[in-house]
């Protein structure tokens, strides 16, 4: 988990832990990665797809 943090996030486990303003950071960004990915898949579904 550890390695993920820091590779995704740039910060360790524990930094993220013990510093609320660093996990509402975290938090946001994930929060919008979420939304993002969401909307992509809502416009891939919602086109035919032009693979034959």
């Amino acid at each position: 988990m550890e390695k993920a943090m820091q590779s995704s996030h740039g910060v360790g486990y524990e930094t993220y832990m013990r510093k609320h303003d660093v996990r509402m950071d975290v938090e946001m960004k994930r929060e919008a990665d979420y939304k993002k990915s969401q909307e992509l898949l809502r416009d891939l579904e919602g086109k035919p797809s032009n693979h034959i």
